[in-house]
């Protein structure tokens, strides 16, 4: 087990840069968690039990670098001799294991280990230090190892680490309820469960819309990212890759356009109204045609398209769904896993529509990287449940949810929202920038989002098949994922998405201005280059 005082300060290895600490965090401020906790984690951190563990794992640790056995030793890789240094062309040892032996069914966007992250960097084995714009897809909202949300996690790891949900209540878990209970877009939402990841919660939200309404069918959207789990995959509609081989899926589920004007083969430039009563049309009939309401049990819906391609839900579509909801008895699930907690510019993305969940769930940056999801629903709903028929042996984990405790007090004292929006001004002037350019505005189709969750959709000379409309035979190929690639190589990490030519942006939220600024200028010059290349 990692000591408290790893986790809490980690001393550089050999002359690797400092990252620039987080904003709001003055210099040194790292080896520190605040005046109410300074005194509890010291003691904890200062231990004997402590310094014993500590001592095992440094012991551990030089083990695994000298001795024969390690799992990087030169048997486990076919007798090579040593550790080389990682480039494009020989990967290190390190990557050479995992490339072995880490299932062929998890992808990488870069073949590299990661030994350190801090703010919006992380620092590889080869002491590249790469400016991170993933923030491992939407999770470090306060950027890696926030110092004060690691020493929440360490000090709880010194009084409970694991107190299973169906055996007792633990403090941390009742804690973030009472913490979050006041940041609910709607007073309604009053019944919390803590899971450990958005498809989990995805998963439950299914389950307690069934048994609550006693209906099976599901409604979800044209281009929803959900999970990979079989539920959760049944729903998701972003990427054949997910269920491919695996049919038939959980049955029950049915699919209607989302307001997107590339889905619905329209130019973006159609108005919002426009798109939203198309789609709502089509939700009509397939209320007509394929699921009846008595046997729908909930419309399932990401306010801002995730995976799908980063497209918030025009208010009129998401306030047409609660109407049908109301008027058919029908939940409506809200999955603010990835648009939610600040990521959006709110504390959560439906709050800019005024519309009232039944369901909504949460994860990513909710614990800032600690596995932690949660389903909030209305306790109407919850009480049809039987005790007993929920539970998970690490759901609602303690160390989890003393991080997330700290996540909402450190948005509330840094003012992490007003950060967003401003650097959120700052992103969309920068990549609308870029039609300035004579020969890179030919090439942009689309640059949207919400907060600090945008995309910039580009051109293809082969689009999605042969019915898109938008299919321009002069763009180069493939620019979203060469231009990503050409990211990397110039230090920074970004991320693509959807079925169509887009990369998306989604940055820490407390990125600093400088921080946004080199990443927007890496941005414009890969663009650039992989573009007058052709």
């Amino acid at each position: 087990m990692l000591s408290a005082a790893r986790a809490v300060q980690r001393a550089p290895a050999g002359s690797v840069p400092r990252a620039p600490a987080h904003p709001g965090v003055r210099p040194g401020a790292a080896h520190t968690i605040g005046p109410k906790n300074t005194k509890t984690l010291t003691k904890a951190v200062h231990s004997p039990r402590t310094r014993q563990l500590s001592s095992q794992a440094g012991h551990r640790q030089s083990a695994l670098k000298d001795d024969a056995i390690s799992p990087l030793s030169t048997a486990a890789l076919g007798g090579q001799q040593h550790r080389t240094m990682a480039t494009s062309s020989t990967p290190s040892s390190s990557v050479q294991f995992g490339q072995k032996y880490v299932t062929a069914g998890l992808s990488r966007s870069l073949e590299a280990v990661v030994e350190k992250g801090e703010g919006s960097y992380l620092t590889v084995e080869d002491g590249r230090k790469m400016l991170d714009f993933t923030c491992g897809i939407g999770v470090t909202n306060l950027g890696h190892c926030h110092p004060r949300v690691s020493g929440a996690a360490a000090k709880q790891c010194m009084e409970v680490v694991h107190m299973q949900c169906s055996i007792a209540f633990h403090q941390p878990y009742l804690k973030l309820i009472e913490k979050i209970l006041p940041l609910m877009p709607d007073p309604s939402l009053n019944s919390f469960f803590w899971w450990n990841s958005g498809s989990e919660a995805i998963e439950a939200a299914i389950k307690i819309a069934r048994t609550a309404t006693g209906r099976q069918n599901i409604i979800s959207m044209q281009g929803a990212y959900h999970g990979r789990t079989f539920g959760a995959m049944a729903v998701t509609k972003s990427k054949t890759i997910y269920s491919e081989g695996v049919h038939p899926l959980m049955p029950g589920v049915f699919t209607v356009p989302y307001p997107y004007w590339h889905q619905l083969g329209l130019p973006p430039s159609t108005p919002s109204s426009q798109l939203s009563s198309l789609c709502l049309a089509q939700l009509d009939l397939l209320l007509k045609q394929q699921t009846a309401p008595q046997d729908t049990a909930a419309i399932l819906i990401e306010p801002v398209l995730g995976e799908g391609g980063y497209v918030p839900a025009p208010t009129e579509f998401l306030q047409g769904l609660r109407e049908v909801c109301d008027k058919h008895g029908i939940l409506l699930i809200i999955d603010e896993v990835q648009c939610g907690y600040g990521r959006a510019g709110r504390q959560f993305a439906i709050e800019y529509s005024g519309v009232r969940p039944d369901i909504m769930c949460v994860a990513k940056g909710l614990a800032n990287g600690f596995p932690l999801s949660g389903v909030i629903s209305r306790k109407e709903i919850t009480d049809k449940l039987k005790p007993g028929s929920m539970g998970g042996t690490y759901a609602g984990n303690a160390v989890a949810c003393a991080a997330a405790c700290e996540v909402i007090d450190v948005m509330k004292d840094e003012k992490v929202l007003d950060n967003v929006n401003a650097r959120s001004k700052e992103l969309f002037a920068s990549l609308n920038a870029l039609r300035d350019d004579a020969k890179i505005a030919p090439c942009i189709l689309d640059v949207r989002g919400q907060g600090l969750m945008v995309v910039v959709e580009f051109a293809s000379p082969v689009g999605t098949g042969s019915h898109d409309p938008f299919v321009k035979p002069s763009a180069p190929k493939s620019l979203a994922s060469r231009i990503a690639k050409r990211c990397q190589e110039k230090g920074m990490l970004i991320l693509t998405t959807s079925a169509y030519e887009v990369i998306r942006f989604i940055p820490a939220l407390n990125i600093t201005q400088e921080d946004l600024a080199k990443g927007c200028q890496i941005f414009k010059e890969a663009v650039e280059e992989v573009v007058r290349e052709g």
